[in-house]
């Protein structure tokens, strides 16, 4: 418990301290984000804002995670450690794009087949190695099952569909992070929330893992506790990057951030055992992802017409005049709702015993 106490807020000063230091540095540069000439003509003054500030999230992460192992003498796991190669690696794909768009003052950086392919080789190389690493009682990382909960019996795949079912969701929620990164905070804020519901289930299966407490409502995931550690250093990082970043915001995390932040989301609902359920919990990203599928499948299918006003969901209410502090609060609450949803669902099965 105290390896996640410290994580959290050794997260958090991490980036309420160092992102101070990353916008002077970036301002000094000239480290501006381009603005798209399509959208909301209110975007246009944040044309220069400092970007790359995902950078600030990804170094306060690995360094209140490590500290947290090293004040507590404890050594990391196979489940923390992969997680956090996977947030970096990730994280490292979106540097890349957010540096190009800067040295080249375009909104478009690295081609969308080179994102990507970045993406697939990372996702696949989790998978593979997250099958591996199993401890005494023969877990490894993730497991070949499905899960919502808890791993479904009947659900098993083998090794091949195992690693493409992980891409799916590393692509699918590194995206979603990414296309919910579009007003000031909103994706910020929006992942503090369920990456801090991943740091209470964390704790919760501990407390109730077969390897301390067998009985048939204990989970069987690997490494719980030092999943929290992972999922607390993300909450305290986000928590104080939000301070920069809320509107009118001084950094914008860009690519580096979303990327990485969204394929930790994944990480941890495979290795938790929660697949399923991160559909729930991380609701407002699956919303934003859907409205931007359906833009482009009712575009194609009525030969140019639009559901929205503009995609993804949250520029639609912009168009509509709404503030966008307004779209961002009134966001940041139904993923609330959907975090507290998804927490209520996970006790509801273990008090059901189901």
């Amino acid at each position: 418990m105290r390896a996640i106490l410290l994580a959290g807020g050794l997260g958090l000063i991490g980036t309420l301290l160092g992102t101070r230091l990353a916008i002077r540095i970036l301002v000094a540069k000239g480290y501006g984000q381009p603005i798209r000439d399509d959208g909301p003509t209110s975007h246009h003054t944040k044309r220069g804002t400092p970007t790359m500030g995902g950078l600030v999230i990804m170094i306060s992460v690995v360094i209140a995670y490590l500290g947290a192992h090293l004040f507590t003498w404890e050594m990391p796991s196979a489940s923390g450690v992969l997680l956090l190669s996977l947030f970096a690696s990730l994280g490292l794909v979106g540097l890349v794009d957010d540096y190009i768009k800067i040295s080249k003052q375009r909104n478009l950086g690295l081609r969308s087949k080179a994102k990507f392919a970045g993406q697939t080789l990372i996702a696949i190389g989790f998978g593979l190695l997250a099958l591996q690493f199993k401890d005494a009682r023969g877990q490894a990382p993730i497991s070949p099952a499905i899960s919502f909960i808890r791993d479904m019996h009947g659900w098993h795949l083998p090794a091949v569909l195992v690693v493409i079912w992980v891409f799916i969701m590393i692509a699918g929620m590194s995206n979603g992070v990414n296309l919910t990164d579009g007003l000031d905070g909103l994706a910020t804020g929006a992942s503090m929330m369920v990456f801090g519901a991943y740091t209470l289930v964390g704790i919760w299966q501990n407390n109730q893992s077969c390897f301390l407490t067998p009985g048939p409502k204990c989970y069987e995931v690997r490494d719980p506790l030092d999943l929290a550690v992972v999922a607390a250093a993300l909450t305290g990082a986000c928590f104080g990057f939000l301070w920069w970043n809320a509107a009118p915001a001084k950094i914008i995390m860009g690519d580096t951030g979303s990327l990485s932040l969204g394929g930790a989301l994944a990480g941890l609902a495979v290795m938790s055992r929660t697949e399923l359920l991160l559909l729930v919990l991380g609701g407002l990203f699956v919303m934003i992802t859907l409205s931007v599928i359906m833009q482009v499948g009712y575009f194609k299918a009525t030969h140019g017409k639009r559901l929205f006003r503009m995609a993804p969901l949250q520029h639609h209410f912009e168009l509509l005049g709404w503030a966008e502090v307004t779209i961002v609060i009134r966001f940041w609450i139904i993923c609330g709702i959907c975090t507290a949803a998804g927490l209520g669902i996970f006790y509801a099965e273990w008090v059901s015993g189901v």
